[in-house]
């Protein structure tokens, strides 16, 4: 008699995404779903001794920007290689759907401007074989993946493609441009969109420095096209944007947004340096609007948002700086051999680096850390570049640029920029308590020079369950459930998340004592040889998609199981 089932994973420990408690059994998994959980006694034509080791369901990434990379790439890294087993891309408003033929520059320059994706690896790569939205969807139809991929609608291609030069300077929309985008938006919604996504922050904005097209869109514009998704009954609407002084009208218009479309609204919430405050003042009203039956929640992240610095990486401390010129465009090696001459670094030390706002973000040494290997993401303030040069008896910025020099000129410094305003993670403890906040923004696909945040899930798992010391932590049950049903749920894909029969066999089989992330690597491996940072974590010792291994040890298997998900009703 043959093999019952194509795969059986023994003597694991369960965690299997409900929040419940962990528990030893065997996995049985049969044509891409898990088959039985618990005492399997017949065998599988292979076989993972999972002894010792943790069996959970695969992250499931709610807020990626792989948009462009699915359409040339087949590994989804760095997500892919870190545990996440599905994303969701498309947020902010930015997308490359529905385009026409001569707005393709436009929509590549907002992505470029938004999300740090370098122009020329985005002509290079995209093949651009789509006008509407469903044209795309149909493009990546055929395509395999090592993860599933869903799409969202993005508003400032909608607006673009609607309203040409009008859209992008973001002119105000007639009626005849409402309908038509509310048209637009229930029609890639139907097609099997899980979401529309929209960006009212002012930080977004084109290569040129203009802001995203979406960014003060009039309030009747957004509540038509709320509208029309109500018409659809599924998905939900994603957002980002400003608050300061207009806080009321601002959270009072994604009340209506959520009301008048009958969806989830999901809105990003960080702690700014700006306004230390604000982000429990909108936690507060967002838990109020729960309480009366709307559905609202607030994405947050693990970890501070950060930006890498490094003299391999897109940005540097003196990278404003005038005689940065001089080498900025140089090949790496030949930019590394100038960066030792004594007399540029002089020059590059004591120049005067970009204006006020760039100088307070990335000179301000005491908010500035070495990074270290492996990554320190709630580094002590006493570590920080300034209280070492003080205490070195050296300016700043000469330990900075010395720093820099280190593993070849590969040493990475860290610049956490949100949820860090008293020099630890508090706030960030405070928010993964919260009911009504899932964790997301690790940005896949984007900020590709920058920062690695799509890491953050596996980092989540070790740092807040095991090796946090500066604070109290998390019960590895409750972060499992928070990175895979709770974000597949909010997305409507309940046929995964969990560890049970009859669903998706997207599975983490990982050596928690093990579970590490590695310091992150500039590769050179993007169209048009675009550069890129990853990072990958050790102790993964398997990735499951649809039941079969993608990555194994650290090393991709070639297997290519997933595919474009699309929202059903």
């Amino acid at each position: 008699m043959g093999d019952r089932f194509d795969l059986v994973i023994r003597g694991g420990t369960i965690i299997d995404g409900t929040g419940g408690r962990a528990r030893t059994a065997d996995v049985a998994i049969s044509n891409g779903a898990i088959a039985e959980v618990g005492p399997v006694t017949e065998a599988g034509r292979e076989e993972i001794d999972a002894k010792n080791l943790i069996v959970i369901p695969g992250f499931v990434d709610v807020h990626t920007h792989y948009d462009a990379q699915v359409t040339w790439a087949q590994q989804i890294l760095p997500s892919s290689c870190n545990g996440v087993t599905t994303v969701l891309m498309g947020n902010c408003g930015v997308g490359f759907a529905p385009v026409r033929p001569d707005h393709h520059d436009m929509l590549i320059s907002l992505m470029e401007g938004v999300e740090d994706i370098p122009e020329v690896v985005m002509k290079e790569g995209l093949p651009w074989d789509w006008a509407s939205f469903p044209d795309y969807l149909d493009s990546l139809e055929g395509n395999t993946y090592d993860v599933d991929v869903a799409t969202q609608v993005p508003h400032a291609a909608l607006r673009v493609f609607v309203m040409g030069e009008r859209g992008a300077n973001r002119e105000e929309a007639t009626a005849e441009d409402r309908a038509e985008m509310a048209r637009l938006a229930a029609e890639g919604m139907r097609a099997g969109a899980f979401g529309f996504s929209t960006s009212r922050l002012l930080q977004h904005r084109t290569s040129e420095g203009q802001p995203i097209p979406s960014y003060g869109a009039a309030q009747e514009e957004l509540l038509e096209i709320a509208d029309a998704l109500a018409g659809v009954g599924r998905g939900w609407i994603q957002t980002v944007g400003d608050f300061e002084d207009a806080i009321d009208a601002e959270f009072e218009l994604r009340r209506q947004l959520a009301e008048r479309s009958g969806l989830p609204l999901t809105m990003t919430l960080l702690q700014k340096e700006a306004r230390p405050d604000e982000w429990r003042d909108l936690l507060g009203r967002i838990e109020r609007a729960n309480a009366e039956g709307l559905k609202i929640t607030a994405q947050i992240r693990g970890r501070p948002t950060s930006v890498l610095l490094g003299f391999e990486l897109s940005i540097n401390p003196f990278s404003a700086c005038p005689s940065w010129a001089e080498v900025k465009d140089l090949d790496f090696d030949t930019r590394l051999n100038r960066l030792r001459d004594s007399a540029l670094r002089a020059r590059l030390i004591s120049e005067p680096c970009g204006d006020i706002i760039r100088q307070r973000r990335f000179q301000q040494w005491d908010r500035i850390f070495p990074f270290g290997d492996p990554p320190q993401y709630e580094p002590d303030p006493e570590t920080s570049i300034g209280k070492q040069a003080e205490l070195a008896g050296v300016a700043p910025a000469e330990l900075a640029y010395d720093m820099m020099l280190e593993n070849d000129g590969r040493a990475i410094l860290y610049r956490p920029t949100t949820n860090y305003v008293n020099g630890d993670l508090a706030v960030v403890h405070e928010m993964l308590e919260h009911p009504n906040t899932l964790i997301g923004l690790g940005d896949g696909g984007a900020h590709v020079g920058v920062m690695c945040d799509a890491t953050d899930m596996a980092h989540t798992i070790s740092y807040w369950t095991r090796d946090r010391s500066r604070g109290p932590k998390h019960r590895l049950e409750d972060m499992v459930r928070r990175l895979t049903s709770a974000n597949a749920d909010a997305i409507g894909l309940f046929d995964r998340g969990r560890i049970a029969p009859g669903l998706r066999a997207d599975i983490n089989i990982i050596d928690y004592d093990a579970l590490t992330l590695q310091s992150p690597e500039i590769h050179y491996d993007l169209p048009a040889g675009g550069k890129r940072l990853l990072q990958q974590a050790t102790g993964i010792e398997a990735t499951l998609v649809a039941g079969q291994p993608v990555w194994r040890n650290g090393e991709a298997t070639g297997a290519l199981p997933g595919r474009l998900l699309r929202s059903r009703s």
